[in-house]
């Protein structure tokens, strides 16, 4: 058989990840998303209730008794699906609801809904910009802008980390400054760090040199900025970014969909060639509908934001206080850093027998010799629920003698 000989590279693979310490095992949570979840690991394990810190479910929404009953409503109203992409039959008028409300609160010109911000950023940038035309790309860009911008026949050019040195000169060079256009791309707030860039800097350079704007914001909209309306308003350039791709699968329900919000002809050229828009069926009116109503329910209140923001300084704090490396910032993304894969894992196991769900994060998904805890705190999060993880990671700190070590000091007792 033709696949026999694939069959043992595989295999060979798989035990090489498995020996690596590398081996990503899912576990199976029964019930809604939330604080608080019943844990099925490892498979065939009795469950366990344990408290989630590691859930993308920012403003506590996944499954708030408004969503869900917006998502009953959408089903007696709009049906399931619509078996269908937009252009044939698939747009309800929700569909165009949402799109406008996602650009007013965002204080852009339209906006164009996807099934994931994986396909908004897949369907962008071939799209707008061709040989003659020249990307750029912070070096640690989520995946989906990175092989959005493969697509694309530009030249690419790879901007340091946050580094507007280096934005500066590759902006100033001549190859750059000779392209038809520019277009600098950028995480609002990176994923595995919880860095934000430094937008303002961004945009005063890119105005400098005719650069345009684009920014993923996933881990942004909804909580980031005074009214939530992502890193643009926190950073004080609304009006400023030219493209903001970002998802309704995070702090906005957290069910799935992404979508672009940009200037008026931008979003009107993809709906006419993003080929993941024109090729994918609707999204779901469940999520259209659900999405209406949680960016209403944003608009009037900013109580679940302000929470969030409070919950995270609180952790924040004691974090530090106690002694653990992470990175500092504001964001709810906090990164523990450990630097040892295994020692990520075991760290994490460690934790969910205290009753906190955490995950261990290791290469490829971060650089090699970067592995961590990436807790990620929730407006659904209570005191008392803070209060146990913090407990929790200072006794498994103390167990693997982390407390107050430098980076160094942790290397060498485990390695990279």
């Amino acid at each position: 058989m033709a696949y026999g000989k694939m069959k043992e590279f595989l295999q060979t693979e798989l035990k090489s990840v498995r020996d690596g310490g590398l081996y990503k095992e899912e576990r199976y949570i029964f019930g809604p998303q939330g604080a608080d979840i019943k844990v099925e690991f490892p498979a065939g394990a009795p469950q366990k209730e344990v408290l989630n810190f590691c859930a993308n479910n920012y403003l506590g929404l996944s499954s708030h008794p408004e969503t869900v009953k917006s998502a009953h409503k959408a089903l007696d109203d709009w049906g399931y699906g619509l078996s269908s992409v937009r252009f044939i039959c698939g747009t309800q008028d929700i569909h165009r609801q949402l799109e406008q409300k996602i650009a007013a609160f965002l204080g852009l010109d339209d906006a164009i809904l996807y099934s994931s911000c994986f396909d908004a950023n897949g369907g962008l940038f071939e799209v707008l910009f061709k040989e003659e035309d020249a990307i750029l790309t912070d070096a640690l860009n989520h995946a989906s802008v990175i092989d959005g911008i493969r697509l694309a026949k530009a030249k690419r050019y790879i901007i340091k980390h946050m580094d507007m040195e280096d934005l500066e000169k590759q902006l100033s060079s001549p190859e750059v400054k000779a392209a038809r256009f520019r277009v600098f791309a950028t995480d609002g707030a990176f994923s595995m760090d919880g860095d934000v860039a430094p937008l303002a800097k961004i945009c005063d350079l890119c105005e400098k040199y005719d650069c345009l704007v684009m920014v993923d914001d996933s881990h942004s909209t909804g909580f980031m900025g005074k009214h939530g309306k992502g890193t643009h308003e926190h950073c004080g350039v609304m009006g400023r970014v030219d493209i903001i791709t970002s998802t309704m699968g995070k702090a906005l329900g957290g069910a799935s969909g992404g979508f672009t919000a940009a200037r008026k002809e931008i979003v009107e050229l993809l709906r006419q060639r993003s080929r993941p828009y024109l090729f994918s069926n609707t999204l779901g009116p469940v999520i259209a509908y659900s999405a209406i109503t949680i960016i209403d329910l944003l608009s009037k209140s900013t109580e679940r934001r302000d929470k969030l923001e409070k919950n995270t300084m609180y952790f924040r704090k004691a974090m530090t206080e106690a002694g653990f490396d992470i990175r500092p910032g504001v964001h709810p993304i906090v990164p523990i850093m450990l630097y040892n894969a295994k020692l990520a894992q075991d760290f994490a196991r460690d934790m969910y027998a205290e009753g906190i769900y955490v995950i261990g994060f290791f290469f490829p998904v971060v650089g090699k010799g970067l592995a961590r805890i990436r807790v990620q705190l929730s407006a659904g999060h209570e005191m008392e629920h803070i209060d146990k993880a913090i407990a929790a990671f200072i006794k498994v700190g103390k167990k693997y003698d982390i407390l107050k070590k430098s980076k160094d000091e942790i290397i060498a007792k485990y390695g990279l």
